[in-house]
């Protein structure tokens, strides 16, 4: 699961927000006489609700504040500073437990850069990978290299049709008309559109006199006894529009038309990458190419960056670290995010150096922080005096057992709503909050064994069919022997004794069985193995596994394991 690290508060103000919910009030309506009697969806609509914006509990939500991350914000801050003075920031390594806020602060810092950078007109984008999901160098380079494209095209849409418009007004100051919109507005160019090329065969007025229409209006230097069109002012004394190229860097229409071309030429020229089939050197220049286009900083945010080098190696990390030795026009910096503080030991020592410029630690949350998180975010959540006062505080006590994980604080709080919400409750109440505990819980449960690998899986059913037959204090050769039988029934290879004895060892880390070593005296020691979740729910969740649902008689293995 991606570390979105939603556990930080939002601001009570929700105006401009990134939920999408919409308001709606069923209190009031009435049903005419002919109209149909009340279903199951208005009984429950009945209700009065619980919630104000539900969404802001939800990982999605995008919140105006984090509180007690302000020194990491704040160093975050001032590395990337760099970025607004058109300078390389320094690679950063953001290191925390899940739910720390790392992924929020660091989206929070990136979006404050943007805004930051347009209102002082200094290129600069930053792009977001999740490397949990796109977790291969080819899809990381091909999704970046897809998003610069699209920024590309768009930036390049932008300035022709800023062109043309600038084409238009020329045609209707040339026909004695004034142009349509105002001119500070229309023809302000950024020094981008500066950029038409250095083509021989476009004329300028200077080289071909005899086309008024593209020659330089001058705008400054007319001597006395100038006539009144001359110099820009009318018969008179009133002021006379200047000629549209004044305020451009062009100097005919020509340059204009010929820089329009070269734009489209660009654009026609990017080829989006598929996520599949092309060779890595291929989508990488690509990438490079799309990247380099315009002058620009780009800061690119790398979340679960160890999942990338664990799957991957540290291919990616190299040619984007040395990118900036090859670039011409802009300049990449990167942020990478992880929940493994040792990570860096596997990658190569070039990159570790050049990745770890600057590091910064996420410590958890405590249990007052997380209060006060609960409680900023509960403001705007749910209507008033929904919330009874034990409910925040045991919230935040039972997230900081989970190594003070506020994204664990908030899905609770949530449950606990919508928990008491179905039961029709006015309030919620310490008894919802535990209610939601088991719930997460369990579902946790669920999308552990789910994501299990066959062998763990052959080896955890083995375990419960024990425990379905009553047997109890169950060791590890027991658990072999119903292992082997559910082996051949489903033609999957047999490990050994003491490999199936360490996938019982990682399924006790898991938190899914109890495994305790035992002294039998002169026989040794051995373990002694316990399911720790809910057995029907764990059976129901292995045999939706296609090759575990193939076994049809169960109960003769079992059997068969009391006659060995």
């Amino acid at each position: 699961m991606s570390d979105d690290d939603t556990e930080f508060t939002g601001s009570n103000d929700v105006e401009g927000d990134d939920t999408h919910g919409f308001s709606t009030d069923f209190g009031d309506t009435e049903l005419g006489d002919d109209e149909p009697k009340q279903g199951l969806f208005d009984d429950l609509l009945s209700g009065e609700p619980i919630f104000e914006n539900k969404e802001v509990l939800r990982p999605s939500y995008t919140p105006h504040e984090l509180p007690h991350r302000s020194d990491q914000i704040n160093k975050m801050a001032t590395i990337l500073v760099a970025a607004l003075r058109g300078e390389t920031p320094s690679n950063i390594l953001i290191y925390g437990k899940t739910g720390t806020g790392k992924t929020a602060s660091a989206k929070f810092v990136s979006k404050e850069l943007e805004s930051t950078s347009q209102k002082y007109s200094v290129p600069c984008d930053v792009e977001y990978i999740n490397c949990e999901v796109t977790d291969t160098q080819y899809r990381v380079l091909a999704q970046l290299a897809n998003k610069f494209i699209e920024k590309n095209k768009e930036r390049i849409d932008d300035r022709i049709d800023s062109l043309e418009d600038l084409l238009g007004a020329i045609e209707e100051y040339e026909a004695g008309n004034d142009p349509s919109a105002d001119e500070s507005e229309l023809f302000d160019y950024p020094d981008e559109l500066a950029d038409a090329p250095d083509d021989p065969n476009v004329s300028t007025g200077a080289d071909n006199p005899d086309t008024p229409n593209e020659s330089p209006v001058e705008t400054e230097g007319y001597e006395d006894g100038d006539t009144a069109g001359d110099s820009g002012a009318t018969a008179d004394g009133a002021a006379e529009p200047s000629h549209p190229l004044a305020s451009t860097p062009f100097d005919s229409v020509a340059e204009i038309e010929a820089r329009i071309e070269s734009l489209e030429e660009d654009k026609d020229s990017f080829e989006d990458v598929p996520m599949t089939g092309w060779p890595t050197d291929r989508v990488y220049n690509v990438f490079f190419d799309a990247v380099d286009y315009d002058e620009r900083v780009v800061v690119i945010m790398l979340d679960e960056i160890d999942k990338l080098v664990e799957k991957s190696g540290d291919d990616t990390l190299y040619n984007l670290s040395r990118m900036n030795s090859e670039l011409e026009n802009s300049r990449v910096s990167i942020i990478g995010i992880s929940n493994d503080l040792k990570f860096t030991d596997f990658l190569d020592p070039r990159v570790k150096s050049s990745l770890g410029e600057e590091e910064i630690v996420f410590p958890p949350y405590d249990a007052n922080q997380l209060r006060d998180i609960l409680e900023h975010r509960s403001d705007v959540a749910f209507k008033g005096g929904a919330l009874s006062e034990d409910v925040i505080p045991l919230c935040a006590a039972f997230a900081a057992q989970e190594h003070g994980d506020a994204r664990r604080a908030l899905d609770l709080l949530r449950t606990a709503g919508e928990l008491a919400e179905r039961s029709q409750a006015e309030t919620i109440v310490e008894e919802h909050v535990r209610q939601a505990q088991d719930k997460i819980e369990l579902d946790r449960v669920v999308e552990v064994v789910r994501t299990l690998p066959t062998q763990s899986k052959l080896v955890l059913f083995a375990i419960i069919l024990l425990e379905k037959n009553g047997v109890h204090s169950i060791n590890t050769g027991e658990v072999f022997n119903i292992y082997k039988r559910l082996c051949e029934e489903i033609d999957a290879d047999v490990l050994t004794q003491r490999r199936v004895t360490d996938l019982i060892s990682e399924l006790d880390m898991l938190g899914i069985v109890n495994a305790v070593v035992v002294s039998k005296g002169r026989y040794g020691r051995t373990k002694e193995i316990s399911l720790s979740v809910p057995l029907e729910e764990t059976e129901a969740v292995l045999l939706s596994d296609s090759r575990l649902s193939d076994i049809d008689d169960i109960q003769p293995f079992v059997q068969a394991r009391f006659e060995n």
